[in-house]
């Protein structure tokens, strides 16, 4: 018989690592020291055994061999019932008071805690979330055991965690003090956590209400969604409110529906059905998905919620994915969602294998999602911030041009058809407010004769200056505009037809005493006629009140210029 030398000694080797590994998981757990008055054991070893039948007795429990690990374990969700196995042993020559915590116990269905010595099971209390009863040791959310040690005694404690679906927790053990001390500071970091998310789930609905942009909307329902999960899920809602157990359960589903407002608010943000639909068919194909799981999660939670990190893994995929495509593309917000989008992806990465029991127990993944939500939700005001920022420079843009078109490019006073508009409008409030109205119309006395005489830039030079007196003289409610080459008009809401026309002659008799420059040792005197006509409030009728003061400047310019007449019937 001969022996490939290299493959036979491989094999041996791995043989005896496995039977190292095995033996090392498999080993003694060791004994946890309780010395002194003052005790804080927050890492330390203990064992852990699944019982995938899910209703093994106590008894057959105590005989089963124990998986040593940290006393924080994720086991994913086919460890429903997991059996937790701590040594403990009080060194005092006093008895001793110590204090199981069970930080998580909020979302489990039962935790449950045997006490042995010498192999006798001396205590036992099962906690029922869903039985008032029963509730005795929670507190703030965890259950909170309190054991009592003889001098030099040594115990076993067994403590059961049965979830709804994802297993996980941790145990820590403190003297009176210490428990106290923990308590106090048990989820100051989660309602910190929630407090910033509500400033902004508040500040993005006052924008979506002064708005009614619907990223706004979306991206407020999706902060919503995911402050409540974190409340939820990291205990916040079981501290203030005393809540959990099956009650809790289909609270869940706040974790499917927050992906679906992150899809909508990404589908209106980059507009993907009108510019890019292949990227829009990925984010709605995703988006059904998610939508069908929280449908059937309000039937069936459990199955929903084993289902939903999965869904959730494919959506960071699906989205970060159509984000990279719009970088590609330039879309100017990209790169900020991308940079949020990332963070949240990474972190909430991180939380999924932490759920899934394929990553250990640390802060940072057991909060992965929170923390993902928090900073994406940080670096997404930025998009926030430029969109406003771009809306309002679109507004200003807007307004500038609606200027220009209004506006006489000479004067810088309205132009006819502003005019005409608005001129409508006023004649609608006066009604309304049985108010009476008056229309002034001028013109410039012998223009033609200036034009031609003196050349066209002074003419214009003459129609600048004939406007800005006319505008100095009006009243803030009064509307003015250029009508036509050197013809002005005025509409004074609110006014009688005699005090329009002592209006209108006060203009006259200033623009008459008025001397413009043509040159260092030339001026000129100009003056201006004016046709004044009251406005019927009864029937208005623009173009009527128009016709009417035409008719009252042709009759002062019959009876010499350099005159007002009020329109007569």
């Amino acid at each position: 018989m001969t022996f490939n030398h290299p493959i036979f000694l491989t094999r041996v080797f791995i043989m005896l690592w496995c039977v190292f590994v095995s033996a090392a998981a498999l080993a003694d757990i060791p004994t946890q020291v309780i010395q002194g008055s003052s005790v804080k054991l927050e890492q330390f070893q203990m064992g852990y055994f699944v019982d995938k039948t899910e209703e093994m007795p106590f008894s057959e429990v105590q005989n089963q061999a124990f998986q040593l690990s940290a006393n924080g374990v994720s086991l994913g969700t086919t460890s429903k019932v997991t059996w937790a196995k701590i040594e403990i042993e009080n060194t005092n020559t006093t008895p001793t008071k110590v204090y199981l915590h069970h930080p998580y116990a909020y979302h489990n269905h039962k935790v449950e805690l045997y006490e042995v010595v010498n192999g006798a099971l001396t205590r036992e209390r099962v906690l029922d979330m869903d039985r008032k009863e029963t509730q005795q040791w929670m507190y703030r959310g965890s259950a909170v055991f309190d054991i009592s040690l003889e001098p030099n005694q040594h115990k076993t404690l067994f403590v059961k965690s049965q979830s709804f679906s994802h297993q996980w927790f941790t145990l820590n053990l403190y003297s009176e003090d210490q428990s106290k001390r923990a308590l106090l500071g048990l989820y100051t970091d989660i309602a910190l956590m929630v407090g910033m998310l509500l400033a902004l789930i508040i500040y993005n609905f006052l924008l979506f209400f002064s708005s009614r942009l619907r990223e706004h909307f979306f991206y407020a329902c999706y902060l919503v969604a995911g402050g409540f999960w974190v409340a939820l899920s990291y205990g916040l809602l079981a501290d203030l409110f005393d809540v959990y157990g099956s009650i809790t359960l289909k609270w869940h589903l706040s974790l499917v529906a927050m992906p679906i407002f992150l899809l909508l608010f990404m589908i209106n943000i980059f507009e993907t059905k009108k510019k890019y639909p292949i990227e829009h068919w990925a984010l709605l194909s995703i988006l059904t998905l998610l939508i069908v799981d929280f449908v059937y999660g309000l039937f069936d939670m459990i199955t929903a919620l084993n289902y939903s990190s999965s869904l959730a893994a494919i959506m960071m995929i699906v989205s970060v994915s159509v984000t990279i495509s719009m970088v590609i593309r330039k879309h100017p917000i990209a790169p900020f969602f991308l940079l949020g989008h990332g963070l949240f992806a990474i972190f909430s990465t991180m939380a999924v294998l932490f759920y899934k029991g394929k990553a250990e127990f640390t802060y940072i993944n057991s909060h992965g999602v929170g923390i993902g939500i928090m900073l994406e939700a940080l670096v997404l005001s930025l998009i926030i911030a430029y969109r406003i920022r771009s809306l309002e420079t679109m507004k200003a843009a807007q307004d500038e041009l609606k200027l220009l078109a209004s506006t006489d490019s000479l004067t810088q006073l309205f132009n006819r058809r502003h005019f005409n508009a608005e001129a409508e409008y006023l004649l609608h409030q006066a009604k309304q407010r049985q108010q009476p109205a008056a229309i002034a119309m001028f013109d410039i006395d012998h223009f033609k004769k200036i034009n031609d005489t003196n050349g066209h830039s002074f003419g214009d030079k003459v129609i600048v200056q004939v406007a800005n007196t006319l505008k100095a003289q009006c009243r803030e409610q009064d509307l003015l505009a250029r009508y036509g080459g050197e013809e002005f008009i005025i509409f004074m809401p609110n006014t009688q037809v005699n005090d329009a026309f002592i209006l209108i002659e006060r203009m006259r008799e200033i623009l008459e005493k008025k001397a413009i420059e043509m040159s260092s040792e030339k001026t000129v005197h100009i003056t201006i006629s004016a046709g004044i006509a009251a406005t019927d409030i009864d029937k208005p009728n623009l173009k009527n009140s128009l016709n009417q003061a035409d008719k009252a400047l042709y009759r002062a310019k019959e009876n010499g210029r350099n005159q007002s007449q009020v329109y007569k019937i």
